[in-house]
């Protein structure tokens, strides 16, 4: 029998570096259209695939719960000390038997789906976890094509309106490289 009122909690990492209200709009589409009770941004210490931050651990949580504080189904948090580890697949295990009954959505931009298949233990994560797309400007037609899409039938691409702004550019913008 299908459970029609399971848990769902979606999972959305990154080093958050600032946080900005294009990370806000993806949250609400993904929790309206995946049905979340929960959101969670895990923001990392380091993206491993990035050399350095450019704001502390510490403020990039201020700045994230500062831009969430109005919605009560997303909540901030660093979990690598407690898992040990900045990979993905072990925080998701660690939230596997945190929240046993729960079903868990990994929500990423279509950019980071081409790189999925670089990800420390991304074979056993998938098992794990329901993949989630979000659109990314340029990269969605690479991400379709890409290794982890010929491999992997639990992914599940959301419609969005593309959102014009990224951490990157806003660096650029306060000269911050």
């Amino acid at each position: 029998m299908l459970k029609t009122n399971q848990y769902k909690i979606g999972v959305f990492g990154g080093s958050f570096d600032p946080p900005h209200y294009g990370h806000l709009e993806i949250s609400k589409i993904a929790i309206k259209k995946l049905k979340l009770n929960l959101l969670l941004w895990c923001i990392t210490k380091k993206n491993p695939f990035k050399s350095k931050t450019y704001f502390s651990l510490p403020a990039r949580i201020k700045k994230s719960k500062s831009l969430i504080k109005k919605n009560s189904k997303i909540k901030v948090n660093c979990y690598e000390n407690r898992v040990k580890s900045s990979r993905t697949f072990n925080t998701i295990k660690y939230l596997k038997k945190k929240y046993k009954n729960a079903e868990l959505f990994l929500i990423i931009g279509s950019d980071s789906l081409i790189q999925f298949h670089k990800w420390k233990s991304w074979k056993e994560l998938v098992k794990l976890v329901k993949i989630v797309v979000f659109s990314r400007k340029d990269y969605d037609k690479r991400a379709r094509k890409s290794v982890i899409t010929k491999k992997v039938k639990n992914i599940k691409f959301i419609k969005n309106k593309l959102i014009n702004i990224s951490s990157t550019e806003i660096r650029k913008k306060e000269n911050l490289f």
